[in-house]
């Protein structure tokens, strides 16, 4: 009798120790499926921010600012920027709107920022005229690089008047004037109405009152400049700073 009862409790043991392993195994299946279930919405996650970052308007450009217009509209400068509203702000060609402003005749410089959420902001400097130029179709504005950058119907009030052919930064007489203009000092610029050259060695001075200076090249600009100031303090109409060390006034 007592062998029917040890196989019984020997089944009963078997049982006991099978059903807490099956606990156990069940709660390890459930911690293994809960963080493949986390990873996978983390994934669903990651890929929707993704698409909706790159490919919506959830993170779009809702708004183009611009800064450092003056003559130019605010306007003007999107217009030429041709950002389409809504497209996503990470995939914007920043090199692209950078050329198409810049491409813009009164730019001198651009820089292209980007601001989350949606902002897009436009830095311009604009052209600053030294001189311009008489032609046929008005008056030509020539800025530091002897760019020649916009037309008006008539002469910029301030803006001393160029004498030249062709006004274009590849033109020797441009250069040369230009030169002379962007290092002369505060205390001339006001007194120069005209300046003219037909090369790079021939520039010449009109100052207020009829006086005409002779210049030459655009070398050494700051001495002669420094000499003129002292040859204006005598009578004269004719001076003649080509040569500093030989200055002359008649």
């Amino acid at each position: 009798m007592s062998a029917p009862v040890r196989g019984r409790s020997t089944r009963v043991r078997q049982a006991s120790n099978r059903r807490p392993k099956s606990a156990e195994y069940r709660a390890r299946r459930r911690i293994i499926l809960r963080r493949r279930l986390v990873a996978l919405l983390t994934l669903l996650s990651i890929v929707g921010l993704t698409y909706g970052v790159f490919f919506t308007p959830l993170l779009g450009v809702h708004q183009v600012d611009v800064h450092g217009a003056v003559v130019l509209t605010d306007d003007e400068v999107r217009r030429a920027a041709a950002i389409e509203p809504g497209s996503p702000l990470v995939r914007l060609d920043l090199v692209g709107i950078h050329e198409r402003v810049a491409a813009v005749p009164r730019v001198a410089a651009v820089e292209v920022e980007r601001q989350l959420p949606g902002t897009v902001r436009l830095l311009i400097t604009e052209r600053v005229p030294v001189g311009s130029v008489k032609l046929p179709d008005g008056f030509h504005l020539v800025d530091s690089t002897g760019k020649d950058y916009a037309v008006l119907p008539a002469a910029a009030p301030g803006v001393p008047e160029l004498v030249l052919a062709a006004p274009s930064p590849a033109d020797p007489a441009t250069r040369a004037a230009v030169g002379v203009l962007n290092d002369l000092p505060e205390k001339l610029r006001p007194d120069v109405v005209q300046l003219s050259a037909t090369s790079g060695a021939d520039v010449k001075l009109t100052l207020s009152g009829n006086r005409v200076v002779k210049w030459g090249s655009s070398d050494d600009t700051p001495r002669k400049a420094a000499v003129l100031l002292v040859l204006l303090s005598r009578p004269g109409t004719a001076y003649d700073v080509s040569s500093p060390d030989l200055a002359t006034v008649s």
